[in-house]
């Protein structure tokens, strides 16, 4: 059988296929449906460094091949999730992933170095289309300069590997690639949501209690597929991507984009066992055109 296992810096993964922040909860919510070890790596949803409750609903909407959210990463906080979390998804034998979030620096920081003695965690992501609430409200994410510095702030404080989710939201993601890379990221996960936004025509009203949200979903793979392409051009560390991810065939294409591992996200909610049936389809296909190895065919698009 074709040897399935890739590396995220100094994770070695079994298989390139990752569950997506904000989609699988901790874990054990799809413990039912599949088995979990199977996977290459598990992406918790946010943690940040204070409880926060989230948007008021409602906060999610249905589009045409998509979905649009605005939960504003509910959570109970890092102290939570060390004490009453971590407890029940350490014995997982794969790599479990933290996604960080916050809308400060400092609360960055305080989050990494909470999880940093955390054995069973062997990274973070780094979630910066946070807004910075000391800059007026804009997404870390949207420049390099802000992108840089929350990078380097928590590289300073944080060890293990570190991986910085980026926004689809800028002119050019390779140069917020290029500039996290520069501070210190192992590597980057693509693309975050995009923003968008739903109208109720027959109450004229819009349909998020926050008018705009993230949208994701089918609809996004093209522009998902593009930017992870860019990216894997620019940058010298591994490209982890994601975006309308639904079946093998989709996360081959970002594969052979570029991408060294993929993350599938909304398509959780509609089969809780997908990434199980994209894994094996993806052997199914090394099987077929006799490749040995999963890494034969990354970055592999005849162009």
């Amino acid at each position: 059988m074709p040897d399935l296992s890739v590396d995220i810096h100094k994770l070695h993964l079994k298989n390139p296929v990752m569950s997506a922040s904000g989609t699988f909860g901790y874990g054990p919510e799809y413990d039912d449906f599949m088995d979990v070890n199977r996977l290459g790596g598990i992406l918790t949803k946010a943690c940040t460094s204070k409880n926060r409750d989230g948007n008021h609903y409602p906060r999610m909407a249905e589009t045409p091949m998509g979905m649009l959210n605005s939960v504003g990463l509910q959570n109970k906080g890092v102290d939570y999730f060390i004490e009453s979390i971590y407890p029940k998804i350490k014995h997982y034998d794969t790599h479990i992933i933290v996604n960080v979030s916050d809308s400060t620096i400092e609360g960055y920081m305080e989050v990494a170095e909470k999880l940093l003695p955390l054995e069973n965690i062997t990274g973070i992501e780094l979630n910066i289309s946070c807004p910075n609430v000391k800059e007026g409200g804009m997404a870390f994410g949207t420049s390099c300069t802000m992108a840089a510095a929350v990078t380097r702030a928590v590289r300073d404080v944080y060890s293990k590997t570190l991986i910085v989710k980026l926004s689809p939201n800028v002119t050019d993601i390779a140069e917020i690639a290029m500039a996290v890379e520069a501070e210190g990221a192992n590597s980057v996960s693509l693309i975050n949501t995009l923003l968008g936004m739903a109208i109720d025509a027959e109450k004229r009203r819009p349909v998020l209690a926050t008018i705009t949200g993230g949208l994701s979903g089918p609809a996004v793979k093209p522009i998902a597929l593009r930017m992870v392409w860019q990216v894997a051009k620019a940058v010298k560390i591994p490209v982890i991507g994601m975006g309308g991810i639904s079946n093998a065939t989709d996360a081959i294409e970002f594969l052979l984009a570029g991408a060294t591992a993929v993350q599938v996200g909304t398509a959780n909610f509609i089969d809780p066992s997908v990434c199980i049936k994209i894994l094996e389809g993806i052997e199914e296909y090394l099987v077929r055109h006799r490749f040995s190895s999963v890494k034969e065919i990354i970055g592999g698009l005849s162009a």
